[in-house]
């Protein structure tokens, strides 16, 4: 029982995280202890002009001259003394946005943990289980459409719709191109691909209806929606469904890393958390939903 409580505590990602950090304490220990840079010096070494020739390398695809590089190390003097001089001066306390970005920093440091894991295939397969509904894919329609606009109609409307639906599905020229038949609009007269909600954002939750059951191959209708009738021929309907794990496992490895990213840094900041001693005071008139403005 001690011997699997212990072998549960190494495959934590925190106890990674604290190994990690104390080994790069103690290299740092080890590679800067016997060197004492005092505060007003600062040191560009080759290592240093190297990474700037680097970035400059990265940027303008080419290797800066030696003035370029010169350039370059001058402006991290300047950075670097501008830095120390800033935090002299506190101006790095009460900082809303270097607050956040050292948040940032922090969670990435433990979140680069969890990228590093890599699943079993039954972490996967409990992973998929327990999430079928996100990557179950819709069923997708591809459908032309007729629009005949019932203001401008005169007589029975739905009487007109019906000879020209018997003329579209009686002469194969008539159907070829649709497009010349109709009222003039907006909506597009051909969709590829699209599911029931596109389907409902561009004709409305009535034309969608309508949609499941609409014959595959020939003409149909009319159907309403809010801008007026249709005539619609249902070109391919592709049912959806649950796809196969491994149709998806680069899309399932990225969400199960995510997740796990999110329960390591949470773990993270409760483990942190549990070293201070808060006390939160809030407003006496804090009671209601909101707060007064004085």
């Amino acid at each position: 029982m001690i011997y699997q409580i212990f072998f549960k505590f190494l495959r934590e990602p925190l106890f990674h995280f604290l190994l990690l950090g104390a080994g790069l304490f103690m290299l740092y220990s080890v590679v800067n202890g016997s060197v004492s840079v005092p505060a007003d010096r600062i040191i560009i070494d080759e290592t240093q002009t190297l990474r700037l020739a680097e970035q400059f390398k990265r940027t303008w695809m080419r290797q800066p001259t030696r003035q370029e590089l010169q350039g370059l190390a001058e402006d991290y003097v300047k950075e670097e003394i501008l830095y120390r001089e800033a935090r002299t001066l506190g101006l790095d306390q009460d900082d809303l946005v270097i607050r956040r970005r050292l948040r940032q920093k922090m969670e990435f440091l433990n979140a680069d943990l969890a990228e590093s894991l890599a699943p079993t295939d039954a972490q996967l397969q409990t992973y998929f289980d327990a999430n079928e509904d996100r990557f179950r894919r819709p069923d997708r329609f591809s459908l032309q459409q007729v629009y005949l606009n019932p203001h401008k109609l005169a007589g029975d409307v739905k009487r007109a719709a019906a000879g020209l639906l018997a003329r579209l599905n009686t002469d194969p020229a008539l159907a070829a191109d649709p497009k010349s038949l109709g009222d003039a609009t907006m909506l597009p007269a051909q969709l590829d691909g699209v599911t029931r909600r596109e389907v409902t954002n561009t004709f409305g939750q009535e034309f969608a209806k309508e949609i499941e059951d609409m014959p595959t191959g020939r003409w149909s209708g009319p159907y309403e929606s809010s801008y007026g009738l249709h005539l619609v021929r249902m070109i391919e309907r592709e049912i959806g469904g649950l796809p196969i794990l491994a149709a998806i496992r680069p899309i399932l490895e990225r969400e199960w890393r995510a997740e796990r990213s999110k329960e390591a840094n949470e773990r993270f900041y409760e483990a942190l958390r549990a070293r201070y001693e808060v006390e939160i005071r809030l407003p006496a008139d804090s009671a209601g939903t909101t707060l007064a403005v004085r």
